[in-house]
């Protein structure tokens, strides 16, 4: 079949991008970036979903087109990304067009597990709102509704993983948090099987699998429903990792946390994530059993390099208060040299390295403003690695002058130079890292 692929750049869409060039499908993928493709099977179109919310935009790329696959989705809002227009809005448009299309005979969409009738929160009633009104429309449909996927390059399994290597792990409430995850093969493979089976109308339905028109629903969950902290210590465990400490809080520290977690770039834990998480994520694993032919993978071999996945995960969080403690030492450094220490002190200091004297006063604050851009700028900007270079030249270069011309502090009992070795070793860290450990 030739596919449209929506979302393909995104975690599951790149897995099954992959799986679908293997079944011998042509893809065509709808993503912002467009980019060129030395594969006959697969080319490029662009599209945005935070725009492209009518009809006619998608009717247009469709021509050729036999099935749709529509992978679009996100856990927060930013910007123009919202859940009105990336789950609800843009979709309503491409499935409107797909049920136009002379060319398009089946849909399926990857929805979430949650998005029914109990629905409470943005996310899933983007999402249920999508649903519906594609299992309205008169084309061959299907509304996948996975539950936790995990993956190995998932940014909630990486997440997970980090929070299963820390010394503890917090549980708020007295909800059951069930969880039930399935791996991200998995949810490729049921995909693909979809596909195969065309969704003919007259095809039996699988057990489990709710008739809605001519959409069927199907939830995807992997063999165990456990509570959210036995999976962080079955991930721990599965990294080769001793037993995972729970520290138990009230239901009210968790609203609380969750309203801080909002405002922390990168966390998954905000008020709507917690009342996801209290309500549980489960559903009857038959479906997905005989859909696969087998039992979906289970936790305990989700991990398959438990040295590399441990270290990976150890490094996920204490790379950032490393990296805070290199903004205190900067910005801390800038107001001490500058508004605290005694000038005449420093300028003395200055003189002593063979500063002329005119220019002393604006090496001192000079120095005092370029340390202070420093923190800033490990705070604020996205690219650091030309940060940390410059960083670590500007310490080597103090702690070479310092050493020749103001030896007394090479051999002084607090160890002021000698200490910056290990912030050197640091900032060399987080250069080597920066952007690469993603």
């Amino acid at each position: 079949m030739r596919i449209l692929l929506t979302g393909a750049s995104g975690f599951i869409g790149q897995h099954l991008l992959h799986a679908l060039l293997a079944e011998g499908h042509q893809v065509v993928c709808a993503v912002r970036a467009v980019k060129p493709s030395s594969d006959p099977r697969l080319s490029y179109i662009h599209a945005d979903f935070s725009k492209d919310i009518d009809k006619s935009t998608w009717l247009a790329r469709l021509t050729g087109i036999d099935a749709v696959v529509n992978t679009v989705g996100i856990f927060r809002e930013s910007g123009a990304q919202t859940f009105e227009n990336l789950h609800t809005r843009a979709p309503r448009a491409l499935f409107a067009a797909c049920a136009e299309s002379d060319d398009v005979h089946m849909v399926l969409q990857l929805s979430a597990l949650g998005a029914d009738d109990g629905a409470d929160t943005p996310y899933h009633l983007s999402k249920k709102a999508a649903d519906d009104y594609l299992a309205s429309l008169p084309i061959r449909a299907c509304i996948v509704q996975p539950s936790l996927v995990y993956g190995a390059d998932g940014t909630s399994a990486r997440v997970f993983k980090a929070l299963a290597s820390m010394p503890f792990a917090l549980r708020f409430g007295d909800a059951p948090q069930l969880v039930q995850p399935i791996h991200v093969d998995d949810v490729v493979a049921a995909i693909v099987c979809l596909l195969r089976q065309r969704l003919h109308i007259d095809q039996p339905l699988l057990p489990g699998i709710v008739p809605l028109r001519t959409a069927r629903r199907l939830a995807l969950a992997g063999p165990q429903a456990l509570p959210f902290t036995d999976y962080l210590a079955s991930l721990r465990t599965a990294m080769g990792m001793g037993r995972l400490r729970v520290l138990k809080l009230s239901a009210g520290s968790g609203r609380l946390l969750a309203r801080c977690g909002r405002w922390l770039p990168g966390g998954l834990l905000d008020p709507d994530a917690l009342r996801m998480l209290d309500r549980g994520n489960t559903a009857d694993p038959g479906p997905t059993l005989r859909l696969l032919g087998r039992p979906a993978r289970s936790i305990a071999s989700f991990i398959v390099e438990p040295r590399a996945e441990r270290a990976r995960a150890k490094l996920d969080w204490l790379l950032p208060p490393l990296r805070w403690a290199i903004v205190v030492v900067w910005i801390f450094t800038a107001i001490v040299s500058g508004f605290v220490y005694p000038v005449e002190d420093s300028l003395a200091l200055l003189a002593r390295t063979g500063i002329p004297e005119s220019l002393r006063p604006l090496m001192l604050y000079g120095a005092s403003a370029l340390d202070l851009l420093f923190g800033l700028g490990i705070l604020l900007l996205k690219r650091r690695r030309w940060l940390w270079l410059a960083q670590l030249a500007l310490i080597g270069f103090y702690t070479v002058v310092i050493a020749f011309k103001l030896p007394e502090f090479l051999v002084h009992p607090y160890g002021p130079l000698t200490k910056n070795l290990p912030m050197l070793a640091a900032i060399w860290l987080l250069y080597e890292l920066d952007g690469k450990e993603k």
